[in-house]
């Protein structure tokens, strides 16, 4: 009798999707995270399609167009903007030291037009090298790697294939490996 109970409660209950249902589902999400129009999309959608699986009555372009008019609605009072959003992920990954690169491509995984994330990075004062530099220090690569200067020279070039992954340019790694306090 104890292993059904146990059995029971893994079952997880699913819930019919309205459009409410959907409203409560992206106001939790946003409670808990900032969140791009397209990711919320994407977010919502999924619960959709969870859903459509397990129901095969379900109308799934119905609950899209439920998805659209929420995002609309969102979007005008102010729940979503893409500006802000990428705004904050901007700053937060210059903080870490990511290359523009980087950040293009995790804006572009959001949905956010590159226009805005060049114009915000613009409106950042975005400096390579300092982004670079910030790295290096992180992940104590060039001269912020421990060790004998013997040591550090062996690992140069490994030090310069580890920032260029990383998205920036190999000219920039060169001067972050060589550079000195």
């Amino acid at each position: 009798m104890a292993e059904i109970d146990k059995i029971q409660k893994k079952v997880k209950v699913v819930r019919k999707i309205t459009p409410q249902r959907l409203k409560n589902i992206a106001l939790f999400y946003l409670k808990r995270f900032e969140s791009s129009t397209a990711n919320l999309r994407m977010v919502l959608q999924r619960r959709v399609n969870d859903y459509a699986r397990l129901d095969k009555s379900f109308d799934k372009t119905e609950a899209l167009e439920w998805i659209e008019n929420l995002l609309v609605d969102f979007q005008r009072l102010g729940y979503l903007d893409d500006r802000r959003y990428c705004a904050l992920k901007v700053k937060d990954y210059l903080a870490a030291g990511k290359s523009s690169r980087y950040i293009m491509g995790k804006m572009r995984e959001k949905g956010i037009d590159a226009n805005i994330v060049e114009q915000i990075l613009s409106e950042q004062d975005f400096d390579p090298f300092d982004a670079a530099l910030r790295l290096a220090q992180k992940k104590h690569l060039g001269p912020y790697r421990n060790g004998s200067e013997e040591e550090r020279k062996a690992m140069r070039s490994k030090d310069l294939a580890s920032i260029v992954r990383a998205g920036f340019d190999y000219d920039v790694a060169v001067k972050v490996v060589d550079f000195s306090d």
